[in-house]
This record gives C-alpha cells, sequence and structure tokens, in this order.
C-alpha cells in the first residue's frame, strides 16, 4: 500500500534503519481507520525527520520506546510543526496497538490511584466513569501534595493540604462540581485510613460548598427557539445529517447524551415502528415509538452519510480516525452548530434541549408522570422541578396583592 501513495520514493521510507519495517503496516492501519490518502501522504513524509529525532537520543530499538517517549518529541505547541506533530501521535497510538512498545515502570502516584480504582470497583461496585472521574480527582490531588517524591508524605498531612488543594482547584469548578470533588477526596481519604497510611477523621474536616436545592431554573429554550436550531443544521453534509438525527433523536425523546452515543442499530426497530433506548440511570431499556420525522432522519442517515464500517453503533465519526461517537463529541457538535446558527442559546450543551422538550409537553397538557417516564426520572420529585417554568398555571396560583400593599 506504501508504493500506492510513493510509487516511486517508497524506498526511500523503507530503508530507514528503525521505522522503516513498520512503514507499510503503519500505512494499512492508518487506512484501515479512515484517514484519506492525503493526511497518510504527510504523515509518511516526515519519518524520515521522526528517525533522525530518534537516532539522535540514542534508540536503537522501538521496544526501547515508550508512548511517553514518542509523544516528547512533539514539538512544544503542534501548530509550530503540524504534520510531525500529527505523525508522532499516530505512530504512538499505532505501535501501542500492536504491542511494539514497552510499558513505562508506573509512579507510586499511579500504582496508588490503580489499587484505589480497583477498591472502587470491587468493594463499592462504581462504574467505570465514575471509578473514572474519582482516578482523576485523586491522581490531581497526589501530584499536589508530592507523593511521587516522597511516599511518606501523606503521614503529614493534615486540614490545612486539604484545604489548600481546594482552594487552588475550587476556581475551575463551579459550586456543583466542587461538591463532587470534596467527594472524591473524602472517599479516598476513608481508604487510606483503612489501611492506616493517614490519621483518622481527616475526611470530616473537609467542608462542602453549600447548594441549594431548587436554585437554578431548567435550562429551556422557547420552542421556536429549538425548532430554529435544528432548521439551521447543514443537512447537505454527512456531518450535518448525523447531527441533525441525532438532536432530532434529543428533542423528541428528550435523551441524554450518553443515551445517544451509546444507541445501536439494533435498537432501531424498523418493522414494530419502535426505538428502544438503554437507561443509565434506571439501567431499564425504554421503548418509545419511532415518529416519522425521526425514522426519516435516522434513514437519511444511515443510507447517505454514515461511515460503511463494521460497527453496530448508529452514530460514527466522519473524521479519522474511525469509531463511535463519545458523549462529549455530542455536546462538542452542539457548540459548533449553535455558534454557525447564531441563535440566542447560551447553554454549552444538548441538554437544555431535554429541558425544552419537557417544558414544551408540560405547556401542552402532558401529565407530570409521563413526562418523568420520557425523561428517565427516577422519581416524581426530579420532574416536578421543570413545574416552576409553567408560568401561566403559577398565575393562576398567585395570591390576590393585599389592599394595603396597594396603597
Amino acid at each position: 500500500m506504501l508504493a500506492q501513495i510513493y510509487p516511486r520514493k517508497h524506498a526511500r521510507f523503507t530503508s530507514l534503519p528503525l521505522l522503516g519495517p513498520h512503514v507499510e503496516g503503519f500505512v494499512v492501519w492508518l487506512h484501515a481507520k479512515g484517514y484519506p490518502w492525503l493526511p497518510i501522504r504527510l504523515r509518511v513524509r516526515v519519518l524520515p525527520r521522526v528517525e533522525g529525532l530518534l537516532r539522535r537520543r540514542g534508540v536503537r530499538r522501538i521496544h526501547d520506546l515508550t508512548v511517553a517517549d514518542l509523544l516528547r518529541l512533539r514539538p512544544r505547541h503542534s501548530s509550530h510543526d503540524v504534520y510531525r506533530s500529527a505523525a508522532l501521535c499516530s505512530l504512538a497510538r499505532y505501535f501501542a496497538a500492536q504491542d511494539l512498545l514497552s510499558r513505562a515502570v508506573p509512579t507510586p502516584r499511579e500504582e496508588m490511584v490503580s489499587a484505589y480504582l480497583a477498591h472502587l470497583d470491587r468493594v463499592r461496585g462504581f462504574s467505570e466513569s465514575t471509578r473514572t472521574h474519582h482516578g482523576v480527582t485523586i491522581a490531581e490531588w497526589l501530584m499536589f501534595v508530592g507523593f511521587d517524591g516522597d511516599g511518606k508524605v501523606l503521614r503529614a498531612v493534615g486540614a490545612r493540604d486539604i484545604e489548600a488543594f481546594l482552594r487552588c482547584c475550587g476556581p475551575r469548578f463551579s459550586r456543583e462540581s466542587l461538591q463532587h470533588v470534596v467527594g472524591h477526596l473524602r472517599a479516598f481519604l476513608r481508604f487510606l485510613a483503612a489501611r492506616g497510611l493517614i490519621a483518622a477523621g481527616l475526611d470530616g474536616t473537609i467542608d462542602t460548598p453549600r447548594v441549594y436545592r431548587g436554585e437554578r431554573l431548567p435550562r429551556s429554550l422557547p420552542w421556536e427557539t429549538v425548532r430554529a436550531f435544528l432548521a439551521a443544521i447543514d443537512r447537505s453534509t454527512a456531518m450535518g445529517r448525523r447531527d441533525y438525527a441525532m438532536f432530532l433523536l434529543v428533542s423528541t425523546y428528550g435523551l441524554r447524551t450518553s443515551e445517544v452515543a451509546a444507541l445501536r442499530l439494533d435498537d432501531i426497530q424498523w418493522r414494530a415502528g419502535c426505538l428502544r433506548v438503554r437507561r443509565p440511570k434506571t439501567m431499564t431499556p425504554l421503548v418509545l415509538p419511532l415518529t416519522d420525522d425521526v425514522g426519516a432522519a435516522l434513514a437519511d442517515y444511515l443510507r447517505h452519510a454514515r461511515p460503511d464500517l463494521p460497527r453496530r453503533e448508529v452514530f460514527l465519526r466522519v473524521r479519522a480516525p474511525s469509531g463511535h461517537l463519545k458523549p462529549t463529541a455530542v455536546t462538542e457538535a452542539f457548540q459548533g452548530w449553535v455558534r454557525r446558527s447564531g441563535l440566542p442559546i447560551p447553554y454549552q450543551g444538548p441538554h437544555c434541549l431535554r429541558h425544552s422538550l419537557a417544558i414544551h409537553l408540560l405547556r401542552r397538557g402532558t401529565p407530570l408522570r409521563e413526562i418523568g417516564e420520557l425523561l428517565g426520572h427516577r422519581s416524581a420529585e426530579a420532574t416536578c422541578v421543570y413545574l416552576r417554568l409553567h408560568v401561566e398555571d403559577l398565575r393562576d396560583a398567585a395570591l390576590d396583592l393585599p389592599q394595603e400593599a396597594r396603597r
């Protein structure tokens, strides 16, 4: 395959002492990942420069390298040398997939985080996403206290050190998010205390930010704005067809981004006219009627825009590397179309479409219980939040102004 993109110069790359034996496999791997020919050519073209960097550092075998070693060869800013940065990132993923790199010796911090995540899985039964969030917080805290430099530093950790960490990372988070950080840290401190690594009771010294129930209104848009947003999506492109189908699903059924990303081809039951959605919170599938608009948008995407890949997920990446979409990609797509549309949408994620649907159904007289079942709420209390935006009903419930106050 290398000879197809460089018919007269392919020997220049295959003759490289370090990378030469792997160039052909690298090209085949990039092509299988969905990269077009031009990006593949540009990545291969800089391999002699990468070879020179490796040899100047005394590298004699690919197996002597780690992923971190390869990534250190990137320029400080990727814009300074885009093609070298892209080639090194792709090489690191390719060599790691082929198990050709040596494994880096884990640091004390990484070993501690791994042990804690195993505890969360084995003892507390947390999901993978929850364990990941805990791991990010704990790794940052261990770095803050200098655990890699001195493993005994935990013995000297006190309430002031914990408060200093929260003051340092606090400006990056809202009060709601900082509550999660405090919860992660409290659980980890209890884990350390149970193993005698820190003094007991430190978890009780952390105060959590105050968040009052119902202090924020739902992030709702006028239904006319929702319709205008959907109409602003350019469906002449593959990405536009995909994104229109995704956000129509959110606007019609109130799906979460994780539910959209997890939707599989088997979940669309065309003959029965149903859509099966896996609810991650209630852990029970929900069967919904497949509306004509949603069915047409999905069929348009599947026939004309979905990449031809052996995957069962409905929504796939349009750009290389190929694969299924993650929930964060759904959010990024929403932000991109909001910028292009120019509509007054102040929210950063498609969750506002979910809230908008709830208010729209409420104003049309849909019972609160049915709205809760559609949104996948576990309690009626979660759905009652939307009642605060039902302005007309609130006006009917308002008391008359006392006569004394009218003067």
